[in-house]
């Protein structure tokens, strides 16, 4: 999905106040540990290049997750705009369903990707 998919998609779906910088902010921390926590736990992780997004960054941009698990980018922006709104019980479902999206993604990449191992030393 593309920055500009995301947040137009958010946008139509969910009144909110907040803007595109904020929004950007929003996807590049998500994206921020994704890259940290999923993908570069794995081999190859250190391939994938990801400085973080801001206002400057292209909007065709590709974020990190694939299809079909890129619906983890409109329940994050979901789930920021309720807590950021302090609509408390909005954000805990949408917190909730953005987890499912995360968990989804995680464990496909955990599946699919070799984990980086460590050393066994005999002695």
């Amino acid at each position: 999905m593309k920055i500009i998919e995301a947040i137009d998609t958010i946008d139509a779906q969910k009144h909110n106040t907040y803007s595109y910088r904020e929004k950007i902010s929003w996807l590049s921390r998500l994206d921020g540990m994704v890259k940290r926590l999923i993908i570069d736990t794995h081999e190859g992780g250190e391939d994938i290049v990801f400085n973080g997004y801001t206002e400057n960054t292209d909007p065709t941009t590709e974020m990190l997750v694939p299809s079909p698990f890129d619906e983890i980018y409109i329940r994050w922006l979901e789930a920021q705009i309720d807590y950021s709104n302090g609509e408390y019980d909005h954000y805990n479902n949408s917190v909730m369903m953005y987890q499912t999206a995360y968990d989804g993604y995680r464990n496909w990449y955990n599946r699919n990707h070799m984990p980086k191992g460590k050393a066994i030393k005999y002695f």
